[in-house]
């Protein structure tokens, strides 16, 4: 991680890359954040979102995007404690930090399984986020049974146990829905229902892949390219 932002009275760890150059007088580069999921151990909570970085520098220096990773509260070396709520607040806060510190022409937000669920909860009522893409997403949570009771009541707080309502909030604009048709934690299905919710999504299945679709380079290409054609898109 690079730096920091404020998320209420919490310091948060992020990363931003930017483009190497960029065009005198153009339009200025789109913006995007990734967001990191669930951690389900004090490992994962220690290495969440370890590897976007690498992944937020390509995106930068490849496709000329600014574009931005960061922990949560209580994940890697962010300050504070879990609290579903809380980390509402902090994408949030890392979408004022982005618009404020680098002006971009929109912001698209890509979400990890909660962080995607996050990701549109929060997108679907701010007018600002022009896409979100989605990579191994719940379309709900009331049968999570195995979650600590704390995480379903803060999901109930900030409504991210209802995906399905918030995707069609969002619609229509642009979604790109991705799931491993060989996800041993959130079956394919959810991705179906998502995408069936929003209209006019684009859904993608990867064959064999698993729940970390970031590990995926095919799931890396087919949102590389769906990022090209927002661009695009103007």
């Amino acid at each position: 991680m690079n730096g920091s932002f404020a998320s209420g009275e919490w310091k948060l760890a992020c990363h931003i890359a930017v483009p190497s150059t960029s065009s005198a007088g153009g339009p200025p580069p789109p913006g995007l954040i990734v967001c990191h999921g669930f951690p389900v151990g004090p490992i994962d909570a220690r290495s969440s979102a370890g590897t976007f970085p690498e992944l937020v520098d390509r995106i930068a220096s490849e496709m000329g995007w600014v574009a931005m990773t960061f922990t949560f509260r209580g994940c890697g070396t962010s300050e504070g404690n879990f609290s579903l709520a809380g980390w509402a607040d902090d994408l949030r806060a890392a979408i004022d930090h982005l618009i404020a510190t680098h002006s971009p022409g929109g912001v698209w937000l890509v979400g990890t399984a909660t962080g995607g669920s996050l990701a549109v909860s929060i997108a679907a009522d701010d007018r600002r986020v022009r896409g979100c893409a989605l990579l191994a997403a719940r379309s709900d949570f009331d049968d999570r049974a195995d979650h600590p009771r704390r995480f379903l009541e803060h999901a109930r707080e900030v409504g991210a146990i209802r995906p399905l309502e918030a995707v069609r909030r969002f619609a229509p604009r642009p979604l790109l829905v991705m799931h491993g048709d060989d996800d041993e934690e959130v079956p394919v299905a959810e991705a179906r229902a998502l995408a069936a919710a929003h209209g006019s999504a684009e859904l993608r299945i990867i064959a064999g892949a698993g729940h970390r679709l970031r590990h995926d380079p095919r799931a890396v290409a087919v949102l590389l390219g769906w990022l090209d054609r927002q661009r695009n898109r103007g």
